[in-house]
């Protein structure tokens, strides 16, 4: 039997749970806000994993798949403590958009303060209360604005806890992606702690496949941790596609953009992406790949202008191994067995 675990002001029993409001602060109408999270303290002592998603406020498939998370049965037999964080960036969810009030990234204000200005006191809160606390962690996102992504997580690959974590996630695509200052990623390095930032799908849109893969993965570190058992579990039998290098092809001119290759696709040096045109189709420009790789990322609006990204390419040589990942990949998978099988029958969103 594990000792209470404290959030907030708030003590959770082991083998109990609870939904805790962290205080932000208020906004100028004296309403207050508060940062939303649910806690999951096992009677068992074991590892202390966060997830959160909505760090930018516009990126919702996270949320999804924290709801479904926490409905998993799994949990009640679980060793350690589950902090699910379904909303970070409150402000920016209730606007609809990435960022805070103020325009600041929240992902770009990490340490922060508990004196700073609002990002700085989110990121604080973030923080000192749930990475603090935590052995590893999850962070949820999805690609920009009119930007989608292929479901994949990126990680300190070089760090083998944090590359074998990644791999157990079970998603076909792994970037070894450096850390960006003042990111929540960068932070928790700063404490030694593993985390992993999971990516698929668009701003402000529910993806079922991105869910469903980002609930499968959740659940599968779960397993690699000791936190939740490891019967009946799926077998991954194609290991991931490990991506050291990435880049983004750009328009070559403004007008409206045609995309021929869809996300997980491969392409080699010299295919054609896509291709440009002006309303009327007096004047074209073809989009040729420079690279060797997989579309891992792409812009979604067809109406560009000179310079914007639109397809982002993983690099990697090696035909064979690179499709047999994502062959492996199914869409429309089911739950991974056992510890997801009461949400199975749950309806897809459409």
């Amino acid at each position: 039997m594990q000792a209470p675990f404290l959030l907030g002001d708030q003590s959770i029993a082991p083998g109990t749970r609870a939904t805790v409001d962290l205080p932000i602060m208020n906004l100028s109408t004296h309403t207050p806000v508060n940062m939303p999270a649910h806690v999951v303290h096992g009677r068992r002592d074991g590892p202390v994993l966060f997830v959160c998603a909505a760090l930018h406020g516009d990126e919702i498939n996270g949320v999804e798949i924290i709801r479904r998370v926490l409905q998993l049965s799994a949990l009640k037999r679980m060793r350690g403590t589950l902090l699910a964080v379904p909303i970070v960036n409150v402000f920016g969810f209730l606007a609809q958009s990435r960022y805070l009030p103020d325009r600041r990234d929240l992902n770009r204000s990490f340490p922060g303060s508990e004196m700073g200005s609002m990002a700085g006191r989110l990121a604080n809160v973030v923080l000192t209360e749930f990475v603090a606390k935590a052995t590893h962690g999850i962070d949820l996102h999805t690609g920009a604005i009119h930007r989608t992504n292929f479901p994949q997580v990126r990680a300190d690959l070089d760090d083998p806890q944090t590359a074998a974590l990644a791999a157990s996630f079970g998603v076909p695509v792994m970037i070894n992606a450096g850390l960006r200052e003042g990111s929540l990623r960068a932070a928790a390095g700063e404490f030694g702690i593993p985390i992993l930032v999971y990516e698929a799908g668009e701003a402000l849109r529910f993806d079922e496949t991105s869910i469903r893969a980002g609930v499968n993965g959740i659940v599968r570190a779960m397993r690699h941790l000791g936190m939740i058992a490891e019967r009946k579990a799926t077998v991954i039998k194609v290991p991931p596609l490990t991506i050291r290098a990435s880049r983004w092809e750009r328009a070559p001119a403004s007008g409206i953009l045609r995309a021929a290759v869809e996300l997980g696709m491969q392409v080699h040096r010299d295919d054609r992406l896509g291709a440009i045109s002006d309303p009327f189709g007096e004047n074209e420009v073809e989009i040729r790949s420079r690279f060797d790789g997989v579309v891992v990322g792409r812009a979604t609006l067809p109406l560009v202008h000179e310079g914007d990204a639109l397809f982002h390419i993983g690099l990697f040589e090696g035909t064979k191994v690179s499709a047999d990942a994502l062959d492996a990949f199914e869409p429309d998978d089911e739950y991974d067995s056992g510890a997801t099988a009461e949400i199975a029958d749950e309806p897809p969103i459409v």
